[in-house]
């Protein structure tokens, strides 16, 4: 009986049963047909993401067999996060199909709230979060990835070497954004400048050879053992039926979760900002805390950092898209001042974490910086929101709030990459190594393996 439990089948099939009320709920009404309270309903579609979360990993685990282990991650990146771009879209559509209207410039900001939240709570939460769970889970797992070393919070977790291209394109994604709010809006010149990082980023990582560089175990083990058509075939099964659940089941999580909040007395926007965003990054970092769980720390971080690059890149990017589709013309979606602050301590942030892994890791000291400073500046402007009665006053404060911590994190930033300078110019080397391989060689050789 204990075998039988422990077969690979056994975990695929409880992950499958976790799912099905969420199944059978969708497939005859939706939630208001059962009468389930906004409790009721977080409780059945979180445990359906649970469940697809864990089918996405092993998914995304088996096809590092059949393609580069960088693809299959952006690809798993690009799913667990699907949700986000989806809440987004619509606000980015309800903004342009009531242009010149109060409605339409109230969503317009919510869509960048939204985005400048989940990029936020991605490395504020995300990578200092699995950072730390990393170094303590690896008394258990003995995490070859994690070193420790004598000093206050000084142990820390080393990350792949191959992600140097990842960071590049981060940092000019990053380098780009800082300059978004100069321009009034999201516009398509934006749109260009960002999906094409991703688009050439896509094209290097596909030209990467396939190798196996570890013996995986449990249900990817027992899938990688199939015949090559139908592993492919279970893989694309898995991608799709996990990816599916996880945008249907997201969204209600997400709008029960802001129900429960506002009953709470959570201010709406701020619901939007950040609990919303949090319940659709949920997937993404189910599947990170998996894999450390296996001692895979650093497929766990390639998977972070892929999905802070397409968030940062595809998710700003599509949002003028679906605003001029819906607007009926091309056009740029507006936000107002707040939500410019709101980008530059995006791009901030986004500058201090990766001057963080020009040296290949990250320490728990700096895991803490990047929680703290994220923290301390939700909790700031939540306080400001619940005290100033005046909502001019109040966003006045907030948005000096924001710059403030926008300079904190430049400084920091800038600290980092003048004093680790040669690491920069020895990862701005590789890949530029990289991208002539890919697209000048004839059998290329990208290694993008942990």
């Amino acid at each position: 009986m204990r075998e039988r439990l422990g077969h690979p089948l056994s975990a695929l099939f409880f992950a499958f049963l976790l799912t099905g009320p969420w199944v059978y709920i969708e497939l005859t009404g939706g939630p208001s047909a059962y009468g389930l309270s906004h409790l009721g309903t977080v409780a059945v579609s979180g445990v359906a993401v649970l469940g697809a979360s864990f089918l996405l990993a092993w998914g995304a685990e088996t096809a590092e067999k059949d393609v580069p282990r960088a693809f299959a991650i952006a690809v798993l990146a690009v799913l667990a996060v699907a949700p986000e771009y989806a809440v987004d879209a619509l606000y980015a559509w309800t903004a342009g199909a009531n242009v010149g209207t109060p409605r339409g410039a109230e969503a317009a900001n919510l869509a960048v709230a939204n985005m400048t939240g989940a990029n936020r709570i991605l490395i504020g939460l995300g990578w200092s979060g699995i950072a730390i769970f990393t170094v303590y889970q690896a008394k258990r797992t003995r995490d070859p990835a994690v070193e420790t070393r004598d000093g206050w919070l000084a142990d820390r977790v080393h990350i792949d070497r191959s992600l140097a291209l990842e960071i590049v394109f981060l940092l000019a994604a990053t380098a780009y954004a800082l300059a978004v709010p100069l321009g009034g809006g999201i516009g398509i010149l934006d749109t260009v400048v960002l999906v094409g990082l991703y688009v050439v980023y896509i094209g290097v990582i596909l030209r990467g050879d396939v190798e196996e560089h570890e013996e995986h175990v449990g249900v990817p083990a027992y899938l990688q053992e199939f015949a090559r058509r139908h592993r492919v075939a279970i893989t694309l099964f898995l991608f799709a039926f996990s990816g599916a659940m996880i945008y249907t089941a997201v969204h209600p999580f997400a709008h029960g979760l802001e129900e429960l909040g506002q009953a709470a007395g959570v201010p709406p926007f701020f619901m939007i900002q950040w609990i919303a965003p949090l319940a659709s990054e949920s997937p993404e970092l189910i599947v990170v805390a998996y894999l450390v769980n296996k001692a895979r720390s650093t497929a766990g971080f390639n998977a972070l950092i892929s999905s802070k690059l397409n968030q940062w890149t595809l998710l700003i990017g599509t949002l003028a898209v679906v605003y001029s589709l819906a607007a009926g013309q091309v056009g740029t979606l507006p936000f107002d001042h707040k939500q410019s602050a709101e980008i530059w301590i995006t791009a901030a942030q986004s500058f201090f974490a990766i001057a963080i892994l020009t040296n290949f890791s990250i320490s728990v000291r700096e895991a803490v910086a990047l929680l703290g400073l994220f923290v301390s500046q939700v909790a700031i402007e939540y306080a400001i929101i619940q005290t100033v009665a005046d909502p001019a006053r109040a966003e006045h404060l907030s948005i000096l709030v924001l710059d403030g911590y926008t300079v904190v994190y430049l400084v920091l930033g800038a600290v980092l990459f003048v004093a680790r300078r040669d690491e920069l110019r020895g990862i701005v080397r590789t890949t530029a190594t990289t991208i002539q391989d890919a697209f000048t060689a004839s059998d290329p050789a990208v290694d993008q393996a942990d």
